[in-house]
């Protein structure tokens, strides 16, 4: 059977509180052999912690830009002491979900970007990859990078421009591409799955959030009482048929390649035996 990464779960989203471990061992027997869980604030670090042991997975810890607005300053802290306790957990291979995000209405930029430079020194500080949210703050992201150079990371659910594109890869960065990818529509993120390199590709699902097409409910049908599909680890397969028939190639040889990339922005999954 082929073999995926899902390089961005969050397996620890209430949507999966009903079946979680049935969720994960769905995705097992498609093939989906590790996720990577990152945190989005202090109070889930211990949830994807046990998850990761509890599955055999990995996991990020860090504060997503969209929980900065309720996040306490005195968390940076606390986030320190926490990366101090586990880091020499082999299954901790990032910090992260971590970023900017300039689309989401209510955000104050000068926070969010207060926690992602503080952050960016933690990760300097450990040693660690980071793991990037990215939604219209592209530019600002790269400014900080140059400012304070980390070992690199994922770009996760990448949707800037092909320059952009090229500087975070050029910063040792892969872009990770997921269920976006599979509508007929999305026109730019298809060109950059297949004019970027394909050792700057990475896959993921961003689960349960950004559902492929064939989950997707529309607003019209939101509004008509059909709920949205979630999105689980197990999609990665399908959502990779997608990538593979853009970059024509097998099955096998994108697993490959992506597994490989993964282990190259995480090297402590390395250790694993991923």
């Amino acid at each position: 059977m082929t073999a995926w990464i899902d390089t961005h779960c969050h397996l620890d989203a209430p949507e999966f509180d009903p079946d979680r471990d049935a969720v994960r061992d769905l995705a097992r027997s498609r093939g989906v052999i590790h996720c990577v869980i990152p945190a989005v604030e202090r109070s889930n670090w211990a949830a994807v912690r046990g998850l990761a042991h509890r599955h055999g997975d990995s996991y990020a810890l860090g504060i997503h830009p969209l929980y900065t607005g309720h996040a306490l300053d005195a968390d940076l802290e606390l986030l320190e002491h926490e990366l101090t306790e586990q880091h020499a957990d082999p299954r901790l291979v990032a910090i992260g979900e971590v970023g900017l995000d300039f689309f989401a209405p209510g955000l104050d930029p000068d926070r969010q970007e207060r926690f992602y430079r503080a952050q960016l020194s933690l990760a300097r500080r450990f040693d660690l990859p980071v793991v990037l949210h990215v939604r219209r703050s592209a530019d600002r992201l790269l400014k900080g990078l140059r400012e304070l150079p980390v070992r690199g990371g994922i770009a996760h659910a990448f949707n800037g421009s092909l320059q952009q594109a090229r500087a975070f890869v050029g910063m040792g960065f892969k872009l990770g591409f997921g269920g976006a990818l599979t509508f007929d529509r999305a026109l730019h993120l298809h060109r950059l799955a297949t004019e970027l390199p394909l050792d700057a590709l990475v896959l993921e699902t961003d689960a349960p959030d950004i559902p492929p097409h064939w989950l997707y409910a529309t607003a019209a049908q939101r509004a008509a009482g059909l709920p949205q599909g979630r999105n689980t680890p197990g999609e990665l397969p399908r959502i990779a048929q997608e990538a593979a028939r853009l970059r024509h190639l097998s099955l096998d040889q994108l697993a490959q390649a992506t597994r490989a990339n993964a282990v190259q922005a995480l090297p402590r999954l390395a250790a694993l035996g991923i």
